[in-house]
């Protein structure tokens, strides 16, 4: 914008801003009407519709952080949840923490059972007591060189070794192939100690045996070479110097001049029977259970080894959803505050909203769960006068103890078949509490087809996959018959208070289709549209304060130039008096 300025000597200055920062015009002239404030006046007048959808973005964004944050606390609470109940809809998966095993030992006898022994057991294995005895650890040979004056100098030795366990399969090469040429190592006479053991352990992924260089003294270096335990080292020269006779780790009858350490196999008893293996740790005894075997038991001692469920693991779990609930619960109440006044406390964002009260509902819903007239007093849990979960430890600990069952059926989904043949791969978010399958099967015993409730179309078969229809209330469900004749089978579920917070939680904070993700995305699309209309609008104001400014800039001028000619005339009148 141009300064304004009259016919004589008096200026008029403008100072100009742009959208939030007005314009503003000071003019020096006799005129006592105050330009400014007439266009400030004007101008917020007009600015007022943009100042309402100024408002409405505030507001959004208020919301979208509120939003966000409930998100997050029900995230942590679903995780809880999902810690329990598992993440994955596929029962297969056995992930949830009632498959996870622990395993408990004592010792028998005066067995030193935590120093002896160490046992790991994969989710789902069946829960089961065995007894162990060790009586042999398997040890792996070492043998050495003899002595060496120096472990960098050049032994002047060249030729071909092959290394080996003894009973060990041929390697593989990269076409799958085996070839013993991987066992393979070339010596050459600039190699020294060092370098030799260097070239040894670089086949070790091949050959199974390791080498190092022992440092007795100054002048004591001896190559020691270490195998796998239960087996012996198979050294073989193949061509020029005889490398391990060469470095005294072979006698000329072949037999090993220093063997330091024999090799033998790991032995011990499970349940009464014998077991012999190459290896100190022991996985295909008990399908899904590992021993790792580290010290023998004595006469008379034995190890009891018991698989059970991972209690404590099923204790911080509840104590997390505890811990978790209680935190969105604080929130909760923060949305549903009267300040002192009897007005809505200016942090309640989300005040009356019917989100946040259908998760309250949903979450107190799912909380006040009962299977087999348990509720979550089993768990220890109560209500305080605010609704902030309560535990009581000792009754928790009681529980795990004597009714785990029972705690698994009040948190976890549980189902039931009238036949051992039907068993649920898939389930969805609303288990139907009961229902009838009539299955169907052809002379080769195939099944062919399926009603639910008398219903057919509810679901499809696949193999031996029951699979519920996309559209229908099944989508999601899948079962597996391992029958072979036509059959009625009468299912019934329940969904415990991990099942139905997990189940509830992940429709509304599901990252990608969660009702809070499209909450929060819809909102964020309403403030660009009124983003938008808001700049449009204030493109409008500046338009409308540049005209008024013009305008009254020309006004203005009028003035000083009519009060410039009175202002003459009063002079030539003057002047005509005297």
């Amino acid at each position: 914008m141009t300064s304004v300025s009259s016919t004589d000597t008096s200026t008029a200055t403008t100072t100009s801003t742009t959208s939030s920062t007005r314009k503003t015009t000071n003019y020096s002239s006799s005129s006592d009407i105050d330009w400014d404030a007439l266009i400030e006046a004007a101008v917020l007048q007009k600015k007022l519709p943009a100042d309402r959808i100024d408002a409405k973005i505030t507001q959004n964004e208020t919301k979208i952080e509120a939003y966000t944050k409930m998100q997050d606390l029900l995230g942590d609470v679903l995780g809880a949840a999902e810690k329990i109940t598992g993440v994955s809809q596929s029962l297969s998966s056995q992930d949830d923490i009632f498959s996870a095993r622990e395993a408990y030992l004592t010792g028998l006898g005066g067995a030193d059972a935590e120093n002896s022994l160490i046992v790991t057991a994969e989710a789902g294995v069946a829960l089961q007591t065995y007894e162990l005895t060790i009586d042999q650890l398997a040890t792996s040979q070492k043998v050495a060189s003899a002595t060496q004056a120096s472990n960098y100098g050049a032994l002047g030795y060249s030729g071909t070794i092959s290394l080996s366990m003894e009973g060990a399969a041929l390697p593989t090469n990269s076409d799958g192939e085996e070839d013993a040429t991987l066992l393979q190592i070339d010596i050459d006479d600039t190699m020294s100690l060092v370098e030799i053991a260097d070239e040894l352990n670089a086949r070790t992924d091949y050959t199974g045996v390791t080498a190092t260089v022992v440092a007795v003294s100054d002048t004591d270096y001896r190559l020691v070479l270490s195998g796998t335990t239960g087996a012996d080292i198979v050294m073989t020269s193949l061509e020029g110097d005889d490398i391990g006779q060469a470095l005294g780790i072979k006698n000329s009858d072949g037999s090993y001049a220093n063997e330091l350490q024999s090799s033998q196999m790991a032995v011990f008893t499970v349940d009464g029977v014998e077991v012999t293996r190459k290896s100190n740790t022991v996985d295909d005894v008990v399908s899904g259970v590992t021993f790792s075997l580290y010290q023998t038991t004595d006469s008379g001692e034995a190890i009891s080894v018991e698989i059970g469920q991972s209690l404590s693991d099923i204790k911080d779990s509840v104590v997390s959803l505890v811990n978790a609930y209680n935190a969105y619960r604080e929130w909760a109440i923060s949305q549903q505050a009267i300040d002192a006044s009897g007005s809505v406390s200016t942090d309640a964002v989300l005040f009356g909203d019917n989100m946040l009260r259908n998760v309250n509902s949903a979450v107190a819903s799912g909380l006040s769960t009962v299977i087999n007239k348990e509720s979550m007093a089993l768990l220890g849990l109560t209500y305080d006068e605010n609704n902030y979960l309560e535990l009581d430890e000792d009754k928790l600990n009681d529980a795990l103890l004597n009714d785990i069952g029972q705690i698994e059926d009040i948190l976890n989904f549980q189902y039931e078949a009238s036949s051992s043949d039907l068993v649920v791969l898939r389930r969805n978010a609303n288990m139907p509490s009961e229902l009838t399958l009539d299955l169907t099967v052809d002379e080769n015993g195939e099944l062919t087809g399926v009603t639910a409730d008398g219903n057919s179309g509810m679901f499809e078969v696949d193999g031996s996959r029951i699979v519920g229809v996309e559209g229908t209330a099944y989508e999601g469900i899948t079962f597996v018959y391992t029958g072979d004749t036509n059959a009625t089978i009468k299912f019934t579920s329940s969904a415990g208070i991990a099942e139905q917070l997990f189940q509830t939680l992940t429709k509304y904070t599901d990252e990608d289709t969660g009702l809070l993700t499209e909450k929060i995305a819809s909102l964020e699309t309403q403030n660009e549209d009124f983003e938008a209309e808001y700049n449009d609008y204030m493109d409008t104001v500046d338009a409308y304060e540049a005209r008024l400014t013009a305008l009254y800039a020309s006004y203005q001028a009028a003035i000083e130039q009519a009060q410039s000619s009175l202002d003459y005339l009063d002079a030539i009148l003057n002047t005509g008096d005297n």
